[in-house]
């Protein structure tokens, strides 16, 4: 398992912008690694530029409920998972700032919490054991809220999104999957860590019951890998968040279908258990709801359906 923050050798480095380089333009930027992910990220499309987050001030009220360690040092130490739009990732190889639906929703809790974010990126699947470490006081990375995960994490939660399946634009084997049994037979990716690798891992028996041929799971640490994989042929479905597919399946270049939702889930910030910063980021987030921010946010997106109308902390998965 990666460490976050710690830089991978030279050798990978080169190669997962290798990767990079291979995949269409509308998907480049999507590796966790962050110089590769700058590297591709140079024939990305622009993010959009409107601040809609400009006119936001610090509500004292809420800024009180940061634990007073929070409140003196006046930072929190938020780890990123930046790999692909809409939620997080690099549109401009010339900065380093990464832009996305993630950034702007985490950007504006610290404005109303009156504290500045001091962002690491590191892996997805890093970053949720590195909480109980002490490392970081909280993660992104459209994290789904799973009653596995809400044992040893708590969320407060910010959109609705999911997990839904893509292949290859020219693929007609299937239209949309709504069992997995619909799968057999396939080899599917998904990303290393993810609510996608559980399900998927969790429910290979549903083809033997069906006396069909079982599915293969690809495992990949990196989304450009992954998305380089289904192009060329090495995956036949992919697995991931509803709104990133989507994202890909409207760019034409990407050569990618969107078969459709297979479940949505809520997603939220993930903190260790308990942690001390559940009620103002809470708060925050229902403020950005109240005063019309949030419905901003997710309009400069393109992510509208994916709308809460309130936050809530650790509520109980969606069957």
């Amino acid at each position: 398992m990666p460490i976050p923050g710690r830089k991978r050798p030279v050798r990978h480095r080169v190669a997962a912008t290798l990767v990079a380089a291979l995949l269409l333009p509308v998907l480049a930027g999507c590796g966790t690694d962050a110089a590769a992910g700058k590297e591709a990220a140079g024939a990305a499309s622009p993010a959009p530029s409107d601040d809609v987050t400009a006119a936001l001030k610090k509500n004292a009220s809420l800024a009180a409920l940061l634990p007073e360690d929070i409140r003196k040092r006046g930072t929190v130490r938020i780890a990123s998972s930046v790999g692909a739009p809409p939620s997080a990732y690099y549109p401009d190889a010339s900065t380093s700032r990464p832009a996305g639906l993630d950034i702007d929703i985490a950007d504006a809790v610290g404005k109303i919490l009156g504290v500045r974010l001091r962002r690491e990126e590191a892996s997805f699947e890093a970053i949720l054991p590195a909480l109980g470490s002490g490392k970081y006081d909280v993660g992104t990375g459209n994290f789904g809220v799973t009653d596995v995960r809400r044992k040893t994490i708590d969320f407060v939660t910010y959109i609705n999104d999911g997990q839904g399946f893509a292949v290859r634009a020219d693929d007609k084997s299937l239209d949309k999957v709504t069992r997995l049994d619909q799968l057999c037979g396939k080899t599917v990716g998904v990303g290393a860590g993810t609510t996608f690798e559980a399900t998927l891992n969790s429910q290979k028996g549903v083809c033997a019951a069906a006396g069909k041929e079982p599915y293969q799971v690809s495992v990949y640490s990196e989304n450009g890998a992954l998305l380089t994989s289904l192009q060329q042929r090495r995956v036949e479905v992919v697995m991931s968040t509803i709104n990133g597919l989507r994202h890909q399946a409207s760019q034409p270049a990407a050569g990618v279908r969107f078969l459709g939702e297979f479940h949505r889930l809520d997603v939220g910030f993930a903190f260790t258990k308990g942690s001390p910063l559940l009620k103002a980021f809470q708060g925050a987030v229902n403020q950005l709801i109240d005063d019309g921010t949030y419905r901003r946010i997710l309009d400069k997106w393109g992510t509208g359906d994916s709308a809460i109308e309130e936050s809530r902390i650790s509520p109980p998965e969606k069957k």
